[in-house]
């Protein structure tokens, strides 16, 4: 993909260096304060594989998205575990409000 962009390709170091700061990005996002009302909130999961320490499993992906007073949808959080229970859930929502 990144040969037809018209890059010959791309050094691990680079890699390492953009995904420590889409990690920067990331935080900052799930961490940042919940202000106003949401009326309404929807919670969704699936499952992607995921690498991880070597070996490729199914993980959960959580996510959150609230609707404001006005109708306007805002992706609250999300998060990734490797089950869906209900201590996981319980520990997501709570991140959610916690400033």
């Amino acid at each position: 993909m990144v040969e037809s962009l018209g890059n010959q390709g791309i050094s691990k170091s680079e890699v390492s260096r953009i995904c420590k700061e889409l990690d920067d990005v990331v935080q900052s996002f799930k961490n940042r304060p919940l202000e106003g009302a949401y009326p309404y909130v929807w919670l969704d999961a699936t499952f992607p594989k995921v690498r991880e320490g070597g070996r490729v499993q199914s993980m959960a992906f959580v996510i959150a998205i609230g609707v404001r007073g006005t109708g306007e949808r805002e992706v609250l959080g999300f998060d990734i575990g490797t089950s869906e229970d209900g201590s996981f859930w319980l520990t997501f929502i709570r991140s959610l409000w916690i400033v």
